[in-house]
């Protein structure tokens, strides 16, 4: 898994390779061959400020852009990972496959790679960003790549009920086993919640700035932030694609989906901590006057928090369509239908899917590094499609 100046010839050697049609080799030793010579590929910053001594930068973001020189799609993607993660989780597969942004390139999306600021190549000051914080091997196995071996038993104190259906890892996801050192060896340290929020918000509002219309398309903590993007340049976000996003509204969820306090408001705006706009305003969160449902929508699910009726609608949201993807082995499959919950209730058109209804099962949370990665990755391509698809739908409907 490579990000970074020193991995761009490599990420176009692999690209060459990925996008070559069947029947052809990868690129030759002496070059790029024709498929490769069809993609671009450059990285640049977005954001960033000095300091008063002029010493440093910060809040700047490393930017990847990878996609075909012709694109198929008018609007290109811009991909945010989660907390601890880099651009590396789109690039490749920790057991060497092509990863989503490869894919999504095949696709003819034109993809924009944006690293946290402090992630990656943009550089972590301690002086701006506050102590840093990473998760040990042990933590990630229990929640990312060996969750079958935690599932809820006497004496465990992890484990939740849809753990023991995972079996998409690509290996035995454990500390010792190659593919788990290759994906643990990207992982890297991350600033607070609170700090990144703005941060990413700040440099995904510079990007889109600069490269005009994009979907954004987030995962885990990112989650959160997009819908600050979204808030924030909702004439410039298409769509969002929130995989397995930070949630669920307002309160944590309750062991042994979540290790937060669940008794703790977390989200005082419902989907961020920071003030979104609603209809009616809001100018204290405490006029969303949260309320819970009296008993949860299905088994093994929580009871989802929401706004009273009539609800108030989210101003800037509702004008953009927003996906939301959850896997079945996922800590997030108890509650991740609470936040589609509350999105529609605040009047924004949201599709929820489960994995399992199109047919990809035993998927964990990082589902753009498993084995079926793939399959995922066509059906994000198949609703962009759609959605790109529904404006000119809807004009000829007017015209008939």
């Amino acid at each position: 898994m490579l990000t970074g100046p020193v991995g761009a010839a490599i990420v176009l050697s692999a690209l060459a390779l990925a996008l070559a049609p069947a029947g052809t080799g990868a690129a030759s030793a002496r070059g790029p061959g024709p498929v490769a010579s069809g993609i671009e590929l450059r990285e640049f910053f977005v954001g960033g400020r000095y300091s008063a001594d002029g010493k440093m930068m910060s809040g700047q973001a490393h930017v990847l852009f990878m996609g075909p020189r012709r694109p198929r799609h008018a609007v290109p993607l811009v991909l945010i990972p989660g907390m601890g993660q880099t651009i590396a989780n789109f690039l490749s597969t920790p057991d060497g496959r092509p990863g989503w942004a490869q894919q999504f390139v095949a696709m003819g999306f034109g993809v924009y790679l944006m690293d946290q600021p402090g992630r990656g190549a943009s550089a972590y000051h301690l002086t701006a960003y506050g102590p840093s914080s990473g998760q040990p091997a042990r933590f990630l196995e229990q929640r990312f790549t060996a969750v079958r071996n935690f599932v809820p038993e006497a004496g465990r104190p992890w484990g939740w009920p849809q753990a023991s259906r995972h079996s998409q890892w690509p290996g035995r996801g454990v500390a010792g086993d190659p593919v788990f050192d290759q994906f643990y060896a990207s992982q890297v340290e991350s600033a607070g919640g609170d700090i990144s929020s703005q941060l990413v918000t700040d440099a995904a509002s510079a990007l889109l700035d600069r490269i005009g219309s994009a979907v954004v398309i987030t995962h885990s903590q990112a989650g959160a932030f997009g819908w600050r993007i979204g808030e924030a340049r909702p004439d410039r976000v298409r769509a969002i694609v929130a995989i397995e996003p930070s949630g669920p509204p307002f309160y944590s969820a309750p062991p042994p989906w979540g290790d937060g306090d669940p008794a703790r408001m977390a989200r005082p705006y419902g989907l961020t901590r920071e003030p979104l706009a609603y209809l009616p305003a809001v100018s204290d969160p405490a006029e969303l006057k949260p309320v819970q449902e009296s008993a949860a929508r299905g088994r093994d699910l929580v009871r989802c928090w929401r706004q009273p009726e009539p609800a108030r609608k989210l101003a800037n949201l509702s004008r953009v369509p927003v996906l939301i993807l959850v896997s079945e082995a996922s800590y997030h499959a108890g509650y991740d239908h609470c936040t589609a919950a509350y999105l529609k209730q605040a009047g924004v058109r949201t599709d929820f899917i489960r994995l399992p209804q199109i047919g990809q099962f035993g998927n964990g949370h990082m589902m753009m590094l498993e084995k079926n990665s793939a399959n995922i990755s066509a059906f994000i391509g198949q609703w962009l499609d759609r959605q790109e698809r529904a404006p000119v739908e809807k004009r000829a409907r007017r015209r008939r």
